[in-house]
C-alpha cells in the first residue's frame, strides 16, 4: 500500500506513491529478513592499529593510490588527506557532500579548501555501517581514493587486520518517529522508517532497481550485519556496455573520464541481452550483483553520513541512487526529522 511512503520531505508525492506500488508488485529475489541478529553494540570503537592498502587510482587509473586506516580519539569517521598539509581532515557527514559527480557518478566529501576534497568515497564510508569502526581516520596520498578488483572487500580485509579497540563512549543510535520519503524525477525514491522489531531494533533495507541492460529488476530484503556486508563488499559498480564505448570515444574529451580506471575486472559491465563480463552474487540462478552493489555500497554510503550516530530503522529504496540518496540525508536535518532511538 502507498501510504508507506509516509511524509514526504521532497519530490512528488503521487509519484512516490505510484513508485511504491510499482516496487510492491516486483518480486524480491532474495530475501534473508528472518536472520537472527544479535542485540545492539553500546559501545564506541576505533582500530586497534593501523594498515594500508593500495591499488590504481579511480580517476587516475595509471596512477597507485594508497590509503591508511588509523585509529582516532575523534568521534566519527574522517578523511585526511595527507598531500595537502595544513588542511583540516573531511568529517565523513552530509554538510561536507560537495556533488555527486557529473559524467561519473559518486560522492565527493569537500571541506574547507576547495582543494581539500575526496571522491568517489561511497566505496570506503558505506564501512561505517555494520562493520563495527566507528570512529576511525583515513588519510589519503591524494583526492582519488585507490579502485579495487574486489569492491570494498580489500577494506574489509584492512579492517580485520587493524582489529577493535573499544573505548568508554556510548554509541548514539538514531531513527525516524514515522516514515520519511524523497522522490526524484525518473520513478525513484527511498523511504525511512521506524524499526520493524521494537523489541531488537535493527537496520533493515528493502532494495529494488529496474534496469534497461540485462540487469533488469533485482530485489533483496536483508538487515544489516557484517556477516552481510562481508559477503556484498565484492559487488562492484555497474555500468551498461552503451557508456563504456561512450568513455572509449566521445568521453575522451572529459578529464573525469580520459582516465578512469574502471576496467572489465573492477566493474560490471551489461549489454542489452547478457553480461559482458562473470557477474557475482549469484542467488538460485540469477546474479544480483547490481542491487547488492546498490544497497550495500551506495546507499549505507549516504547512510554514513549522518555524523553524530548510527540510523536504526528500515529502509525502502526503489530505482534511486547517489543524488537522490543526499538529497534523503539533507531533507532529514532540514526538517529535523531524525531522534534519538528509545
Amino acid at each position: 500500500m502507498s501510504e508507506g511512503i509516509g511524509q514526504v520531505l521532497s519530490g512528488d508525492k503521487r509519484a512516490i506513491s505510484a513508485s511504491w506500488d510499482e516496487m510492491q508488485r516486483q518480486p524480491v529475489d532474495w530475501n534473508l529478513s528472518r536472520k537472527e541478529l544479535p542485540r545492539l553494540r553500546r559501545m564506541q570503537t576505533t582500530l586497534a592499529q593501523s594498515d594500508s592498502i593500495s591499488g590504481s587510482g579511480t580517476f587516475m587509473g595509471k596512477a597507485t593510490r594508497s590509503i591508511v586506516l588509523e585509529p582516532t580519539t575523534l568521534e566519527g569517521w574522517w578523511l585526511d588527506r595527507a598531500d595537502l598539509p595544513g588542511s583540516l581532515p573531511i568529517r565523513v557527514g552530509i554538510s561536507n557532500v560537495w556533488t555527486t559527480g557529473q559524467i561519473v557518478s559518486n560522492i565527493v566529501l569537500r571541506s574547507g579548501n576547495p582543494h581539500n576534497y575526496v571522491r568517489m568515497v561511497e566505496h570506503l564510508i558505506c564501512l561505517r555501517t555494520g562493520m563495527g569502526v566507528d570512529n576511525m581516520v583515513i588519510k589519503l596520498d591524494s583526492g582519488d581514493p585507490p579502485l579495487f578488483d574486489q569492491g570494498s572487500l580489500d577494506v574489509v580485509e584492512a579492517l580485520d587486520r587493524c582489529g577493535r579497540l573499544e573505548s568508554d563512549k556510548p554509541i548514539s543510535y538514531l531513527s525516524v518517529p514515522h516514515p520519511v520519503s524523497v522522490g526524484g524525477t525518473y520513478g525513484d525514491f527511498v523511504t525511512l522508517a521506524p524499526p520493524l522489531d521494537p523489541e531488537n531494533p535493527q537496520l533493515t533495507i528493502d532494495c529494488a532497481i529496474n534496469f534497461k541492460t540485462y540487469i533488469g529488476q533485482q530485489r533483496i530484503v536483508f538487515p544489516v550485519c557484517e556477516e552481510l556486508m562481508r559477503m556484498a563488499s565484492i559487488a562492484r559498480t555497474n555500468t551498461s556496455w552503451g557508456k563504456v564505448l561512450y568513455c572509449k570515444t566521445i568521453g575522451r574529451l572529459f578529464a573525469d573520464v580520459r582516465n578512469l580506471g574502471y576496467t572489465k575486472k573492477n566493474v560490471l559491465i551489461a549489454g542489452r541481452n547478457r553480461y559482458v563480463n562473470e557477474p557475482r552474487l549469484i542467488h538460485e540462478g540469477k546474479a544480483l550483483e547490481a542491487v547488492w552493489h546498490r544497497s550495500v555500497l551506495d546507499l549505507l554510503a549516504a547512510i554514513a553520513l549522518i555524523p553524530n550516530g548510527h540510523f536504526v530503522g528500515h529502509i525502502t529504496s526503489y530505482k534511486a541512487g547517489h543524488r537522490l540518496d543526499c538529497e534523503l540525508m539533507r531533507q532529514l536535518y532540514l526538517n529535523e526529522v531524525l531522534v534519538p532511538l528509545d
